[in-house]
């Protein structure tokens, strides 16, 4: 078994890097390490993680409608949430779904939304990892989310 240490970086798929670029650093607070432009990539920072924007070849489709079950989450203080939120608001970003989750993995307040591209992408106020709901079982509730999240 190959003993991995953690992730370096998650590449996320755009079709126009410069769009993106001004999403997630403007909007997101990433901060830029690298442009690639020749390859069609833009390497950010965001804490102490990295995420790869890369120009995709292929339409960008990864959830139908309004579904957000494939996403990428980043952390936000739990004290500055409300205040994200507001500013996703503020630049126009339509927030999908909001819940205060309180069973599962990642517990605390979440925000769902889309990047230019339509990928899916959540703030999380994370205040605890939770036990989750056990390997073979669901949430009692299938609907484990606090409000039903549109197109679910």
């Amino acid at each position: 078994m190959i003993d991995t240490k953690g992730i370096v970086h998650f590449t996320m798929p755009v079709s126009d890097v410069v769009q993106s670029e001004r999403f997630y650093c403007d909007i997101l607070g990433l901060e830029v390490v690298q442009r690639v432009p020749t390859l069609g990539m833009l390497f950010l920072k965001a804490g102490p993680d990295y995420v790869v924007l890369c120009r995709s070849k292929t339409p960008i489709n990864p959830n139908p409608g309004k579904d957000i079950m494939v996403h990428h989450a980043f952390r936000v203080d739990a004290n500055g949430y409300d205040k994200a939120v507001a500013e996703l608001r503020a630049s126009g970003v339509e927030i999908l779904f909001e819940e205060e989750r309180r069973d599962g993995v990642f517990q605390g307040r979440q925000a769902y939304f889309h990047d230019p591209d339509r990928n899916v992408i959540e703030i999380n106020a994370l205040e605890q990892i939770g036990e989750g709901y056990g390997i073979n079982s669901r949430p009692e509730n299938p609907n484990h989310f606090s409000h039903k999240p549109p197109g679910m």
